[in-house]
């Protein structure tokens, strides 16, 4: 019994020491960044300059550090992590049955243009034994969408972020974005979508499963 409850307080005392680190790391990376703001003002500019302008005039004078600002927003999802997001939102149910949360708005940038792409998220999973908290698929698509991306890539990140939070029988994700990079440069096409999907375990497996969960989002 006294083996038992030195072992309980040694867990405790090393959750408690990883929850201490991960506040100092996340501390010590918000440091890094208000530091970098100034350069990243500057490196704006001089592109401001390149283009022909003078970044001194009224109207550009104050704009490198607001898009300084800005970028650093845009990228937020780099100071946290999935584990820290669901840790507390994970929970024991017997709910067999598909999970569905659709039309996630989400926001990123392009990592080969730095342009956005804007569109929808929609996931699915079936729950075998574990469910998670339903505001929390919007906080995985929040991390990994404020981040350079690519479409193929987050999709994929939020599925394998589902299914190693709550290990279900099978999670789906589905992606509808418009690239601002085709819209406003390159090929033009204002109307164009890109439709991106991963599918994990039983909805890759049985189509019946995976058509469900289609149907259940009209795509």
């Amino acid at each position: 019994m006294e083996g038992k409850n030195k072992e309980n307080k040694d867990c405790k005392s090393c959750s408690s020491n990883r929850e201490a680190l991960t506040r100092l790391d996340s501390r010590f990376y918000r440091d890094q960044k208000d530091h970098s703001i100034p350069v990243m003002a500057e490196h704006y500019k001089q592109i401001i300059r390149s283009m022909g302008e003078d970044p001194e005039r009224s109207g550009l004078k104050d704009t490198p550090l607001r898009a300084a600002k800005a970028m650093m927003f845009f990228s937020k999802g780099y100071d946290d992590s999935i584990e820290n997001a669901v840790k507390s939102a994970v929970f024991d149910e017997n709910h067999d049955e598909m999970v569905v949360v659709k039309d996630i708005e989400m926001f990123s940038l392009c990592e080969h243009h730095l342009v956005p792409f804007i569109g929808k998220v929609s996931i699915g999973y079936l729950p075998q034994g574990k469910v998670l908290g339903l505001s929390k698929f919007a906080r995985i698509v929040e991390i990994y969408s404020r981040r350079l991306q690519v479409q193929e890539r987050l999709t994929r990140e939020i599925a394998n972020a589902v299914s190693e939070s709550v290990n279900p029988a099978g999670v789906a994700v589905v992606i509808e974005a418009c690239h601002l990079c085709m819209v406003m440069r390159g090929v033009q096409k204002v109307n164009s979508k890109t439709v991106t999907s991963c599918m994990l375990g039983v909805f890759r497996d049985d189509p019946k499963t995976r058509n469900e969960f289609l149907d259940l989002i009209k795509i």
